[in-house]
């Protein structure tokens, strides 16, 4: 299926990233079982912890005393969507097959949202 692509499937496509990057925060900030931030050195936080990387470290992602990544964060929050969204961009802009998948997808749910409307409006009133 051959779309053309345009500029809203670019805004829709930066607002699914967006929706993702915000349930990645909240994975990342339920789903620890061990604490990202071991010590207060950022040398050995990013040679022994897994969750703690040097992105962490450059951009100051916050986390508790317990050394957990912290939810209630909108730092972590907007990184964490800013990423998401940069990285997933990037992805579209540099690949053309990606760009038209993505175009496709976005006509796909657009015509899907569309016809359960329509279904439910005729249900609704007869």
């Amino acid at each position: 299926m051959e779309v053309e692509q345009a500029t809203w499937h670019y805004a829709v496509a930066m607002a699914a990233f967006a929706l993702f990057g915000a349930a990645a925060h909240v994975v990342r900030a339920v789903c620890n079982l061990f604490p990202d931030k071991i010590s207060d050195t950022a040398v050995v936080n990013i040679l022994v912890s897994r969750g703690y990387g040097w992105a962490d470290h450059l951009f100051g992602s916050e986390f508790d005393e317990g050394g957990y990544y912290r939810l209630d964060s909108s730092k972590n929050l907007k990184l964490s969507v800013a990423f998401t969204v940069a990285g997933g961009m990037l992805v579209l802009l540099a690949s053309e097959e990606a760009a038209q998948g993505m175009s496709v997808i976005v006509e796909t749910g657009c015509e899907a949202l569309i016809a359960l409307f329509r279904l439910r409006v005729e249900e609704i009133f007869g």
